[in-house]
C-alpha cells in the first residue's frame, strides 16, 4: 500500500514516497541554473514541490504524467505546504498501483449502477424507459458510464464521478418534479442522459484530460449522437418526445456562452439546467474546502471552478472570538478649567476692572 499520501503530509516532515507528476516546469534561478517546479499528486490531493539543487541531473529523465519517487522535506511557503526535493527518480508503471493515484468515488461503481437501474425501472413512460434500459444494457456504454469522471477538474473530478453526479441529480429531480408539478420521467431521463457524452469526451488512463473527439466535438454533441443511435433502434419512439430529449441534452448548460447551442425552452429543460448547475457547484464548493492546503486562516485559496475563495465554516465558527467592539464615546461635559486663551482673556478683563 502506498505511503505516505499527500493528505497525510505535515510541515517539518521528511518524505520518502512515490507520486504522480501532474505538472512539470523547468525554471531558472538567478544564477542561471535550472530548477524544477512540480505538482505531485495522488488520490488524496496535490502538493507543490521544488527541486532547487542538481535538477539538471534528473530533469530530462521523466515527464508529466510519469510516476516519480522522491525524498525531501515539507515546509510552509505562503501558507501552503511545499516539498523541497533532495532526490528524485522515475518509477516504472509496473511498480505502482494506479488506484493509489487517481481520486475515486467513496461509493462503489456497481452499487451506484444498481441504484440507477432501480431509478429507470420506476419510470412509467414506456418509451423513455426502453431508451434508458437499452443504453444501460450496452456494455460499451455502461462500462465507461460507471467509471468516468464527471469533469476534468471542475466538479466530481474523480473515477465514478459521472454516475455519482447523475445519482445525486436524479434524487434532486424526484423532489423538484413533485414540487413544480412537471413530467418527472422526462426530467429523470434528461438527468441520466445530459452528460453521457463525457464517457468519450474524457480520458483518464493516466491523468484526467480530453480525448481528440472530446476536444473537437465536446460532450454535448457526442451525447446527442449516442442517444440518436439508440433511438434509431426503437422504431416506435415518438418523434416529438425524441426532440424534447435532444433539447434537454443541448440546453443543459443553460446559456449560449457556457457551451449550449440552445437555451432551455420548456419547464423540464429549465429545471434540469438549474439542478445540474446546483449539484455541480455544491460539489465544487465542498471539494474546495476538503482539498485546500492552506495551513492557517478560514478561507481557501482561490477556486478556479468557482472564481472565488470559499469560507471554511467550521474553522471560522471554532476560531477565536472577535474582539469586543469599542463603545462609542458619550458627550463630554464642558471643562470648568479655562483654556490658555480664556485665561489670558480673563486676565485682560480683570485689569480693565
Amino acid at each position: 500500500m502506498k505511503s505516505p499520501y499527500v493528505s497525510e503530509l505535515a510541515p517539518n516532515q521528511m518524505v520518502n514516497g512515490t507520486f504522480l507528476v501532474q505538472n512539470k516546469d523547468i525554471r531558472q534561478k538567478k544564477t542561471g541554473e535550472p530548477y524544477l517546479a512540480l505538482l505531485l499528486t495522488d488520490r488524496t490531493g496535490g502538493l507543490d514541490a521544488k527541486m532547487w539543487d542538481n535538477a539538471a541531473d534528473v530533469m530530462e529523465s521523466f515527464q508529466r504524467n510519469d510516476f516519480v519517487h522522491v525524498r525531501g522535506y515539507v515546509q510552509i511557503h505562503q501558507n501552503r505546504p511545499q516539498l523541497t526535493i533532495h532526490k528524485l527518480a522515475k518509477t516504472e508503471e509496473g511498480a505502482v498501483d494506479f488506484t493509489d493515484y487517481f481520486p475515486a468515488s467513496n461509493r462503489g461503481s456497481q452499487e451506484m449502477f444498481d441504484e440507477l437501474h432501480q431509478i429507470v425501472a420506476g419510470l412509467k413512460n414506456p418509451h423513455l424507459k426502453s431508451l434508458l434500459e437499452s443504453i444501460l444494457a450496452d456494455e460499451q456504454i455502461a462500462r465507461p458510464y460507471r467509471t468516468s469522471p464527471a469533469a476534468k477538474q471542475i466538479h466530481h473530478a474523480w473515477l465514478g464521478g459521472l454516475i455519482e453526479h447523475v445519482i445525486s441529480l436524479c434524487r434532486l429531480c424526484r423532489t423538484a418534479a413533485e414540487h413544480y408539478g412537471v413530467d418527472g420521467d422526462l426530467l429523470l431521463a434528461g438527468a441520466i442522459l445530459h452528460d453521457i457524452g463525457k464517457i468519450h469526451e474524457l480520458v483518464y488512463d493516466r491523468a484526467f484530460g480530453y480525448s481528440d473527439e472530446g476536444q473537437l466535438l465536446g460532450h454535448i454533441v457526442i451525447g446527442l449522437r449516442l442517444v440518436d443511435d439508440k433511438i434509431r433502434e426503437l422504431p416506435d419512439f415518438p418523434p416529438r418526445l425524441r426532440t424534447l430529449v435532444e433539447h434537454m441534452i443541448l440546453s443543459h448548460h443553460g446559456q449560449l456562452e457556457f457551451g449550449s447551442p440552445k437555451v432551455p425552452l420548456f419547464l423540464e429543460a429549465m429545471l434540469l439546467h438549474h439542478l445540474d448547475n446546483m449539484d455541480s457547484k455544491m460539489e465544487a464548493m465542498r471539494a474546495a474546502v476538503a482539498r485546500d492546503r492552506q495551513v492557517g486562516g478560514c478561507w481557501t485559496s482561490l477556486s478556479p471552478a468557482l472564481d472565488r475563495m470559499v469560507l471554511k465554516k467550521d474553522r471560522y465558527l471554532d476560531g477565536p472570538p472577535d474582539p469586543p467592539e469599542a463603545k462609542p464615546a458619550g458627550p463630554q461635559a464642558p471643562s470648568s478649567e479655562p483654556t490658555s486663551f480664556g485665561q489670558r482673556l480673563q486676565n485682560a478683563l480683570g485689569k480693565d476692572r
